[in-house]
């Protein structure tokens, strides 16, 4: 099964270059503590290297994606997607089974229009330990499969 990528923006854009700024926006990485889902492709590792000193990364694995989709997937208008919308939207049946797609790389947040394609996190309960310093000292950076506790803790 091909990798996902789960990456969460953790520092804002005060004094970053416009080159910065602009693979933060083509990730759809906006704003802090918003979390976007990605293939593991060479060209979004480059651009995951780029903003490293801005993100944090990691394999998500389906269990916290589909818990991800379910408390925080959102529809147009601001509204909680839920199964019944889903299936409307997609033709998935349920989460996981949108999950399972979402995991093989063969859709994509993106490719439905009314799925917003980011998910909008609270700060981690207990906190960050730096924002500064890479992973393990601090939160920026890839972490592998520890990124599904952080999310665990921002849903």
């Amino acid at each position: 099964m091909n990798e996902v990528f789960a990456i969460v923006r953790l520092r804002g854009s005060v004094k970053t270059s416009k080159y910065i700024n602009d693979t933060l926006e083509m990730l759809r990485l906006k704003k802090v503590n918003h979390c976007v889902i990605v293939p593991q492709t060479p060209q979004y590792e480059g651009m995951i290297k780029k903003v490293r000193d801005y993100v944090t990364y990691g394999e998500i694995d389906k269990k916290t994606l589909v818990e991800l989709l379910r408390k925080r997937g959102r529809i147009e208008k601001n509204q909680l997607l839920t199964e019944d919308a889903l299936k409307e939207i997609t033709g998935f049946e349920n989460f996981e089974k949108f999950a399972d797609a979402l995991m093989k790389n063969s859709v994509k947040l993106k490719d439905f229009k009314k799925i917003k394609p980011f998910f909008r996190l609270n700060p981690p309960r207990k906190g960050f330990k730096s924002i500064r310093l890479p992973y393990p000292r601090g939160d920026l950076g890839y972490r592998g499969e520890k990124i599904n506790i952080l999310l665990e803790r921002m849903m």
